[in-house]
């Protein structure tokens, strides 16, 4: 599989990471086999988050990890921290990017991951009541003790972003976002500029322009989601015109709808890195495919615009 530099940091990673949300929903030798036939498929990058299966997620990567010793120097491992969430409440409490928070939710992430560092650590979407200093400090002290190699944000803003960067002195690498054909506003915004429809109203401050500006990297998050619960695209009649379009391309290069759609995401020049969160191989070897494909310029706006994004 190609790979991407990520942000300024020296971490050579595929260009699809395997995000293991949902890897709760497998058992011990389920997630081995899901974790080793990503390795093998060129797949080096996993995603987690603290808050995943409130921790069992990691929990149970981590376990594969104890058993399987040898494999923890293949991979690059992410997780995210500042969310606060209980498994008896249906949405989130709070946000806390204090640096007692972090520095704890870093510590409980290594212990259940069983390793001694991560390779990348993410603000998980943005606290309102952040006070910069706490996280630049928080950073700075794992970064010495060897807990964290690399830091970035999710969700985040330009100005949110521009806000941590006067204080945390290490770079920003990464911000996670979502980004797929459906659901593509920062693209949107840039196409539109100078109009007055819909798609000129700019919701992220030009957050595309400023990550290439800034040599962040994109990590686009839910690339077959519209919205956050609405569920998938592909198939989907409501996005009949958008399936027909990736049904034929698919048949070009002689792969799947979804590999054409992750392939979508890889084209643009921003060098983004698709997070994919499967659990079953089938679809990640689907998935894999879209790295060998290099969408035409004429191909890649037929897609944007057969989601219903008119051109100006």
């Amino acid at each position: 599989m190609n790979s991407v530099r990520i942000g300024q940091s020296n971490i050579e990673a595929s260009r699809i990471a395997l995000g293991c949300m949902r890897i709760n929903n497998l058992n011990i030798d389920e997630a081995e086999h899901l974790i080793k036939s990503a390795l093998e498929l060129g797949i080096n990058f996993f995603d987690h988050a603290d808050i995943y299966a409130y921790g069992y997620s990691e929990e149970l990567f981590g376990r594969v990890i104890k058993n399987n010793p040898l494999l923890r120097e293949k991979m690059f491992i992410q997780s995210k921290c500042g969310i606060i969430r209980r498994s008896d409440v249906s949405s989130n409490i709070a946000f806390d990017f204090s640096e007692k928070h972090i520095i704890e939710a870093v510590d409980g992430s290594l212990s259940r991951l069983n390793t001694e560092y991560l390779d990348v650590l993410l603000l998980h979407r943005p606290d309102a009541l952040v006070e910069p200093e706490e996280v630049a400090s928080a950073f700075e002290k794992l970064k010495s003790q060897g807990k964290v190699k690399n830091f970035g944000v999710s969700n985040q803003t330009p100005m949110q972003i521009e806000l941590l960067k006067k204080y945390v002195k290490v770079p920003l690498i990464a911000n996670q976002l979502q980004l797929n054909v459906v659901e593509c506003g920062m693209i949107n915004q840039g196409l539109n500029t100078n109009m007055r429809n819909a798609q000129s109203f700019m919701h992220d401050g030009s957050i595309m322009e400023y990550s290439r500006i800034n040599n962040m990297t994109i990590q686009a998050w839910s690339p077959l989601q519209v919205g956050l619960f609405e569920g998938t695209y592909i198939d989907n009649p409501d996005y009949a015109e958008l399936n027909d379009s990736l049904q034929s391309l698919a048949d070009k290069y002689n792969v799947t709808k979804t590999a054409i759609a992750i392939a979508w995401i890889l084209r643009h020049p921003a060098k983004c890195q698709v997070i994919v969160g499967t659990t079953k191989y089938s679809h990640l070897l689907d998935l894999c495919s879209a790295d060998s494909i290099t969408l035409t310029k004429e191909e890649w706006y037929d897609l944007y615009k057969s989601a219903g994004h008119p051109l100006p």
